[in-house]
């Protein structure tokens, strides 16, 4: 245990993260498999933003959203995962606590902004199915500007809060961390000191982050359900990935939160661009393109 000296109270100065594993044959193996999985989804996501950038066809508000959101997974996963990748070579495992608190400020910003572009690409749907007559003065230019920093703020505002309200916590026993990346649930238990006020903020940021958006997702559907059922059209075939990567995030989500002091907490999942693209023709064919350098059809 690392500890300093802080006035009168001894205070952890640095972490220690168990990580996956700790048996030292299988390191090299998840190293691997990390590693690979890192790549495939990095290079995935920049090669759909790739190609919404680079194809007129796409330049449209989903795909926009779809750029925003492939740019929050980059983010995401860059901010857990070479780290995580560094322990498994590593004998040191430590991280320091500034570190830390900067490692769940950044995570918290983009999976909460991950979260309410979910929903703002939900509203998305419902507007070009639901009402496709005002959908291009509905969602302007300037509106899907408007919504995805609307997105940013109130996760940055989130983020912050929950940041600072555990940076006045006391940290002075044990400091092992039962996770590959600093998080509330574990940083939270190993408090020495009374940790109400981040269950309260925790429970707060619940219901805006996660009941709130999933209330609107459900609504949204359950519209744009009815729409097609009326029309009969294929359209609701747009917005199933939409509605897996949903059930993913959030489920996942709920599970590690839900109870603040399990040291068993699973990891969002940051794929969520691909389970789109995978699913979408029109993301289909302008990969292709851009991979092949074809030109656009006319």
């Amino acid at each position: 245990m690392d500890l300093g000296n802080s006035g009168n109270d001894s205070v952890v100065t640095k972490f220690v993260l168990l990580g996956l594993t700790e048996t030292p044959a299988l390191q090299p193996i998840l190293f691997v498999i990390f590693l690979l999985a890192y790549v495939t989804t990095v290079g995935g996501n920049l090669s759909i933003l790739a190609a919404i950038l680079m194809e007129t066809e796409l330049h449209s508000p989903m795909y926009f959203f779809l750029g925003n959101l492939s740019l929050l997974d980059v983010g995401c996963v860059s901010v857990t995962v070479p780290a995580m990748l560094r322990h498994f070579i590593s004998n040191d495992r430590s991280i320091p606590y500034k570190a830390c608190l900067s490692q769940l400020f950044f995570f918290h910003l983009l999976a909460g902004a991950d979260c309410f572009l979910l929903t703002v690409m939900a509203y998305d749907r419902y507007l070009a199915i639901c009402q496709p007559l005002t959908y291009s003065s509905r969602m302007s230019w300037g509106t899907q500007q408007a919504l995805v920093g609307m997105s940013c703020v109130f996760s940055f505002t989130n983020a912050l809060t929950q940041t600072v309200a555990l940076s006045t916590l006391n940290f002075c026993g044990p400091n092992v961390i039962n996770h590959f990346y600093c998080d509330l649930p574990q940083l939270c238990q190993l408090s020495c000191s009374s940790v109400r006020l981040n269950e309260q903020l925790l429970f707060v940021a619940a219901a805006f982050m996660g009941v709130a958006p999933l209330v609107l997702i459900s609504v949204s559907y359950a519209h744009v359900a009815a729409a097609v059922l009326r029309i009969r059209s294929k359209a609701f075939s747009t917005c199933s990935s939409h509605l897996t990567v949903v059930g993913i995030f959030y489920g996942t989500g709920v599970f590690s939160y839900t109870r603040l002091g399990s040291v068993e907490s699973s990891d969002n999942p940051m794929l969520n661009p691909l389970i789109y693209s995978l699913r979408n023709p029109d993301v289909q064919g302008a990969l292709q393109r851009v991979l092949m350098g074809r030109q656009s059809p006319k």
